[in-house]
């Protein structure tokens, strides 16, 4: 199985997101944001977390604006997987791939903590291996992961069964207490928590590894 992750200026999450790929068992190339192509043949496009272009606009909107990003789009237009972690969900709503958006934290403050997250929803490539229910934690660190749509949108998504994750206790003002949605066909998730720091004994927890590996499994038998 095949990954690439993007790296952008200001990326820092890029070799994390690598490294719980490779370690659900994938081959990953990085991906620089000036590339036109992404390579043939990938399962998944990971979008990491970091501060991509200094945060500067607004968060994501440049990096949307990358070369690479025409590709990522018409990837998963194609039908193509792809995650989005914290600054990769902010890029994946700023290039229209997921809804909604990403605002300042409701306190206006940087938040880095382990947070709850509730699994609303097991019927995607990337909850299988969940329980409907389930608590599961997942660091978070951010400043602008207020997720915000329209309440048309939010009934949507909520008809369609395309909110993935919730918060037990919202840190950030979210939206119905929105952490990770999903797109319409569920191959694509988006979410502020980090899953890939979740991944390994050595960060505190491995509540993200069942994420990779659920993933695994749906590309070996799509």
């Amino acid at each position: 199985m095949k990954a690439a992750v993007i790296v952008f200026p200001g990326s820092n999450c890029d070799r994390d997101l690598a490294v719980a790929f490779e370690q659900a068992g994938m081959d990953v190339t990085m991906v620089w944001h000036k590339d036109t192509a992404l390579p043939e043949g990938l399962d998944i496009v990971g979008v990491p977390g970091g501060f991509s272009f200094g945060d500067y606009l607004r968060c994501g909107a440049i990096a949307a604006n990358s070369p690479i990003c025409k590709s990522l789009i018409a990837h998963t237009e194609r039908g193509g997987y792809a995650l989005g972690v914290c600054n990769g969900f902010q890029i994946l709503t700023e290039t229209g791939i997921l809804p909604g958006a990403l605002r300042r934290n409701a306190n206006l403050k940087y938040i880095c903590r382990t947070v709850g997250l509730k699994v609303e929803a097991t019927n995607t490539a990337f909850t299988s291996q969940y329980d409907a229910g389930q608590v599961i934690n997942v660091p978070i660190a951010h400043h602008d992961g207020n997720y915000f749509v329209s309440d048309e949108k939010l009934a949507q998504l909520r008809d369609e069964g395309r909110i993935a994750f919730t918060y037990t206790d919202n840190p950030n003002g979210s939206v119905a207490d929105i952490a990770g949605v999903v797109s319409k066909n569920q191959r694509v998730l988006g979410m502020m928590p980090h899953p890939e720091r979740a991944a390994d004994e050595g960060h505190g927890g491995t509540d993200g590894v069942a994420m990779f590996r659920s993933l695994v499994d749906q590309l070996a038998t799509a």
